[in-house]
């Protein structure tokens, strides 16, 4: 039999003084009561309880027994309490790789607020342009741009990514602004290492996808360098449009082939462990 619950069947007939009252509160018979009375005392290889027509009693052993079966009742019920709150409430380190100039400008104020709601949770952000392997690198997340080719991850689409292809007003009066893709042959292009490959921008047309192959004047994997040389009318920049907002607001930056710009879909990629306090 459970001992735990022969346990709690001990601390019930002493508590309410009866075989049969202890069998009413644990709804179980007075029958099966006894018989986990009975099974403690044998394996102790003493009588726990002095029971006759009229009362029962503790004997010393029992009164001991009754103690600490307490006791390790108590800290049962602290150890279900403590996973019970871990699972409502998330607290330990959480991991999170992210690209650089994304986690920097949209992660960072976002994880502030996720601190705020949970103050037990401890967050480690790691920017890079890199595609971590979240397993054996120890991340619990990581946010990827467009498709996810690796099937042992759980992703979950977060929302779209939308680029847009902007230049400096200073370099659009220089060279022109560009009104469809085959303007664009005489423009100079910034290239981010990440977001183009192989000096080639992949834009969807009205009917079909159009793609430009032009060698950048500058390549470089940091975000806030390519927008910098853009503002300083270095060439025409794609770019994600969270990164360049301000700049477009203010006329700093100003769009162009807006019916070409691309979108690419926003996920969370899941490691395969659980975050719990576990990582704390």
């Amino acid at each position: 039999m459970d001992k735990l619950r022969g346990m709690e069947t001990f601390i019930a007939v002493v508590e309410h003084g009866s075989f049969t009252e202890a069998a009413s509160h644990l709804e179980m018979s007075a029958v099966m009561v006894g018989k986990y009375i009975a099974l403690i005392e044998r394996r102790l290889a003493t009588r726990l309880l002095e029971r006759n027509t009229r009362r029962q009693s503790l004997t010393d052993a029992g009164r001991v027994y009754y103690e600490e079966a307490k006791r390790v009742l108590e800290q049962v019920s602290i150890a279900e309490s403590s996973v019970e709150r871990l699972r409502l409430a998330p607290a330990g380190t959480l991991r999170i790789s992210a690209p650089t100039s994304f986690g920097a400008c949209v992660m960072a104020p976002l994880i502030a607020t996720f601190l705020q709601q949970w103050p037990d949770v401890r967050v480690e952000l790691d920017l890079t342009n890199r595609l971590v392997d979240l397993v054996d690198e120890g991340f619990d997340l990581a946010i990827r741009i467009g498709d996810i080719h690796q099937t042992d991850l759980v992703a979950k689409y977060f929302c779209a990514y939308r680029m847009v292809i902007c230049a400096a007003p200073a370099y659009l009066s220089r060279h022109g602004t560009p009104l469809t893709p085959a303007d664009l042959a005489g423009h100079l292009c910034l290239s981010h290492t990440v977001w183009t490959a192989r000096n080639e921008w992949k834009l969807p047309g009205v009917t079909q996808e159009v793609r430009w192959r032009r060698d950048a004047v500058l390549r470089c994997n940091d975000g806030y360098g390519l927008r910098m040389a853009a503002i300083a009318g270095a060439g025409l920049l794609l770019q994600p449009e969270v990164l360049l907002g301000e700049d477009l607001a203010s006329g700093k930056l100003v769009r162009v082939l807006e019916a070409y710009t691309p979108n690419r879909a926003r996920f969370i990629c899941s490691g395969v462990r659980i975050f719990a306090r576990c990582r704390s």
